[in-house]
């Protein structure tokens, strides 16, 4: 008998927890009550929550609920950069 792929454990390909997550808030905070005239319309509407507010202006737990524009600017540091491959030990 196979493994569920819906059972996988934390952390493993199969694990979804994250994703369900997002998308339901996603529609509980963008598409709950909300008709869209078109596909195209609906698209930009997810982007722009995406790009424009979940990532950099919502507030998140993780960060005491300060959104992470807050909280570089609370640390009064820009976010780290990655070093180039020249600068690697």
């Amino acid at each position: 008998m196979g493994q569920n792929p819906a059972m996988g454990l934390v952390g493993e390909a199969y694990d979804n927890a994250l994703v369900e997550s997002f998308f339901s808030t996603l529609e509980c905070e963008l598409l709950a009550r909300r008709r869209f005239r078109s596909q195209a319309e609906a698209r930009m509407a997810i982007f722009s929550y995406i790009e424009a507010f979940h990532n950099p202006l919502r507030r998140h737990s993780a960060l005491g609920y300060r959104s992470p524009a807050v909280y570089e600017q609370d640390a009064g540091s820009e976010p780290a950069k990655e070093p180039r491959l020249s600068q690697v030990p």
